[in-house]
């Protein structure tokens, strides 16, 4: 059985500690490869190796890196069919999909290929007699990046074009579940002409990563995860001088208004609740609906189209492609169907019921049916928590007041949307909603790649989101340099507080 090795230095290779652990296919519930796990001190040669290679990489012109960017993106679109075989096999999420997420990731690949105008800076000349003053960006050495198993290539790729870009050099643990299509990247950044030891991918189990945000070597760390690890690693890496932005969970809400066109805003619930079997971080589990003739008639709409859902592998022969694949693993599916069992205990109107799912010719697959609640609470577990799968619930409120005080009265704040015709509540949500994104008639408002991604609240911690302006700020340091030259020197000693002019 193959395993998935380490790069490390421009070379795949295994840990020598021996040791591996099973990648399934969430389709079949088998095991196709296996992923080495590292030894501590194999995470440690895997930052020095960065660490060796930072002078050289930062000293590179942003030009040539920029090329190097061009020349991925070139590998990525010849490659992509490769890499969405890789995702759909490990991940479980549809063939369709697998393409969609190596596009938006491809998309931050464009951006920092402009990287030479985004880190040009800033010039004054004659802010004083013979003084000019100007900015420059430099980076800021070893990075570190931890990625969580929904988006395999897209959020590795929220992180490191733009810190490569910036002249960083970069250390990768992917998450055991999905290790391969970071390795695959890797080797087509080499193939790009990226210097071995620039980019390095190590799997490793969670007491071994921790030294990604410990080690004196390394300046930043980027993470996507839950809240709580999200929180512990803030802290940690923050109390060892590092710069920090780790993004957490969510419970994405859509504010459904009466006005808002029915039949679209269904369509888009489908899509933001149960595309990728509902494991994204902006997933739209939550459909406040302003008053009860609103919600039964959106509930009408939507349980033939759940139970209509072609729900399968994510990669099959002949026929129309599957709109929802597996779970990630077998105890993620236990968990959901947790999530579902706790939804009818606590009372929650069960009107579409994913438990049980059954799929002709994989029986050992990790599925989960589409599943719908009505009357949801605030107070309930299915609302409060993330469930991360396929389950919508339907809270009902009386008015558009109501509406977005239950909104903003979660805990998290990744993302929000309203459906609505009337532009008023439109432009008010948009000022008063405590969301990093918003979506108007919009279910997953995901931002383009030169826009920043990032919620409020428990969602994040750190100043500075992903990709976009705050990529490129968190990837930099500024200085900041006010120069005159020997014709202008001063000829006396000046002992207040200098000014110029």
């Amino acid at each position: 059985m193959k395993i998935v090795g380490n790069f490390i230095g421009g070379k795949t290779s295994l840990s020598a500690s021996n040791q591996s652990l099973p990648v399934y296919n969430p389709a079949t519930g088998k095991a196709d490869r296996e992923v080495t796990q590292s030894t501590g001190e194999e995470v440690l040669a895997a930052i020095e190796t960065a660490h060796q290679a930072f002078p050289a990489w930062a000293a590179t012109t942003p030009l040539r890196r920029a090329r190097i960017m061009f020349n991925f993106k070139a590998l990525l679109e010849q490659h992509r069919d490769e890499l969405a075989e890789l995702i759909v096999s490990e991940h479980g999420k549809v063939y369709s999909d697998a393409l969609g997420e190596l596009t938006r990731g491809l998309e931050v690949v464009e951006f920092a290929c402009g990287i030479p105008h985004l880190i040009k800076g800033e010039y004054s000349p004659d802010v004083g007699g013979g003084v000019d003053s100007f900015s420059m960006q430099q980076p800021l050495g070893v990075v570190a990046g931890i990625t969580p198993f929904n988006f395999p290539a897209m959020v590795p790729m929220w992180m490191f074009p733009i810190a490569l870009a910036c002249g960083n050099t970069f250390v990768l643990k992917p998450p055991a579940l999905v290790p391969s299509a970071s390795v695959r990247m890797a080797e087509l950044l080499k193939e790009a002409g990226l210097p071995d030891g620039v980019f390095n991918v190590v799997h490793c189990a969670n007491e071994h990563a921790e030294q990604l945000y410990t080690d004196p070597r390394v300046q930043a760390v980027s993470f996507v995860g839950s809240s709580t690890v999200a929180e512990y690693i803030y802290k940690t890496a923050s109390a060892h001088g590092k710069r920090v932005q780790a993004f957490g969970a969510a419970k994405n809400h859509a504010i459904i208004m009466p006005d808002a066109d029915l039949d679209a805003t269904v369509n888009a619930l489908m899509g933001g609740a149960f595309g990728s079997a509902g494991e994204r971080c902006m997933a739209l589990p939550i459909a406040v609906v302003v008053g009860d003739s609103t919600a039964d008639k959106l509930v009408e709409k939507l349980k033939p189209l759940i139970a209509q859902l072609r729900v399968g592998p994510g990669l099959q022969q002949g026929g129309e492609e599957n709109e929802m694949g597996p779970l990630v693993s077998s105890d993620h599916q236990k968990k959901v169907l947790g999530y579902i069992d706790k939804g009818v205990e606590e009372g929650a109107t069960l009107v579409a019921d994913g438990r049980n799912y059954k799929v002709a010719g994989a029986p050992d697959g990790y599925f989960v049916g589409g599943t719908l609640f009505d009357h949801v609470t605030p107070e309930m577990v299915i609302y409060r928590e993330e469930i991360f799968g396929p389950v919508l619930g339907i809270v009902r409120v009386p008015d558009y007041q109501t509406a977005i005080e239950t909104v903003n009265g979660h805990e998290f704040g990744n993302g929000s949307a309203i459906f609505t015709s009337n532009g008023r509540y439109a432009r008010e949500f948009v000022s008063s909603v405590q969301a990093g994104m918003v979506g108007v008639n919009v279910p997953v408002p995901v931002p383009m790649a030169f826009h920043s991604f990032g919620g409020w609240k428990r969602s994040v911690f750190g100043a500075l989101n992903v990709h976009g302006s705050d990529g490129v700020r968190f990837y930099t340091r500024m200085k900041t340099v006010t120069a005159r030259w020997p014709t202008g020197q001063q000829t006396v000693s000046e002992y207040s507080m200098p000014t110029l002019g």
